[in-house]
């Protein structure tokens, strides 16, 4: 029970750390309204995260199906002889960054289209990509859930802010 409690702490201070950075981004006071192409560097570093964690799912199937911890049986159907747990979680992650990032891709292409956007909206931006850089490197690293779901969460939520100031 211990073990839990401290997992569950572990995960409120994450995200309590992670409300003390979005207050501090959404106190700030407008600045002058950045040009729409602003938003292209943020969706540049997701495509660019996107990129290599796609590349490493590349190399540890590959380095995988090498050293015969996995067939190419498993890969036909996914049903056998599955690999290690490590060998997917790359392929996991990469699924991931094809999924909620396209709410935040959509969003700032309206943006851009629009005009609609200040200082914080592209600080927005900014902090949903590092977010998803945290549960990256956490997932594929060493794959610790309550700091995974910190990172997962902490990106939803600033999805959620972005897209509310957007439409609001």
């Amino acid at each position: 029970m211990a073990g839990l409690r401290g997992k569950y702490l572990l995960v409120a201070a994450a995200l309590a750390a992670f409300a003390a950075v979005l207050a501090y981004v959404m106190a700030r006071a407008p600045a002058a309204v950045p040009s729409p192409s602003s938003l292209i560097a943020p969706m540049a570093a997701l495509v660019g995260l996107t990129a290599i964690v796609w590349s490493l799912m590349v190399v540890y199937r590959n380095l995988a199906f090498i050293r015969g911890l996995a067939s190419e049986r498993y890969y036909e159907a996914y049903t056998v002889q599955a690999p290690p747990e490590w060998v997917e979680r790359p392929a996991r992650t990469y699924m991931n960054l094809l999924e909620l990032p396209l709410l935040f891709y959509v969003a700032c292409l309206l943006m851009i289209a629009t005009g609609k956007l200040d200082a914080v909206q592209v600080s927005l931006a900014w902090l949903f990509v590092a977010s998803r850089y945290v549960h990256a490197i956490v997932y594929v690293a060493f794959n610790y859930v309550p700091l995974r779901f910190a990172a997962f969460a902490s990106g939803a939520i600033t999805l959620g802010v972005l897209w509310a100031r957007l439409v609001g």
